[in-house]
């Protein structure tokens, strides 16, 4: 009886392609202050309009050249999307970490290749709640309104409406400091006009699972600060 052959999971596969393209266009505008402007140019705008880019996100594309134009636009847009970030939020990556390819890998992935823990990374509807939150290192954070407000706003939209109003919710993520999952978002930019209700669902349980856990984590460090504070003598 022969072993049966092992095949990647494609979702897996796929998650992998889209961290390799968005690492290496983070690697890319970090070292590259020509790429960056390139890239940059093509902010809100649309295919027809962003000759510069070309050259960087075509031959990451899917090489069936039958990839819809909504799947173009997502690849695109978080292209630009990371090359406006201020230069100095670019991630130096460890000498041990894996490094993104030069160039485009092919649509296959090999057996001794790692999976990623989990179907889904970190969702833009936990960003918005880490913005909230209080963090050591962060001189400020975004109002609970503006977060619930922003992001609501995000989840009603189509495709061109999030993709008109995305960049200037991202790009207050960022110059917070909070990181974004930029494979994931890709991801869900490219699903949007199939499943755009259930990756608004995910956001929006996303956001409130982790504002409802950070404010029981800072009651119970309330009552335990209360509980260890001397008592006054009788």
């Amino acid at each position: 009886m022969t072993a049966p052959t092992v095949t990647a999971d494609p979702t897996t596969a796929r998650r992998r392609r889209l961290v390799a393209y968005t690492r290496w266009i983070e690697e890319l505008c970090r070292d590259d202050p020509g790429a960056r402007t390139a890239l940059r140019s093509g902010l809100r705008r649309g295919l027809d309009d962003v000759p510069r880019m070309h050259r960087f996100v075509a031959p990451w594309l899917p090489q069936d050249r039958r990839a819809p134009e909504t799947e173009q636009r997502g690849y695109y847009a978080v292209a630009a999307m990371i090359a406006s970030q201020p230069r100095s939020t670019y991630t130096t990556p460890d000498s041990g970490a894996e490094q993104a390819p030069e160039t485009a890998p092919d649509d296959t992935v090999s057996n001794s290749e790692k999976p990623q823990a989990g179907r889904y990374g970190t969702s833009l509807g936990l960003a918005f709640a880490l913005a909230v939150t209080e963090s050591p290192g962060r001189e400020r954070e975004m109002r609970e309104s503006t977060a619930e407000s922003r992001l609501n706003l995000l989840t009603r939209q189509s495709t061109n409406g999030l993709h008109r109003h995305l960049p200037a919710a991202v790009g207050y993520l960022r110059e917070l400091g909070v990181p974004v999952d930029w494979a994931q978002l890709l991801a869900d930019l490219i699903a949007w006009p199939a499943h755009h209700g259930r990756i608004s669902r995910r956001w929006l349980q996303d956001y409130y699972r982790q504002r409802t856990q950070t404010l029981r984590e800072k009651a119970n460090h309330a009552d335990q600060d209360e509980a260890e504070s001397p008592r006054p003598s009788t």
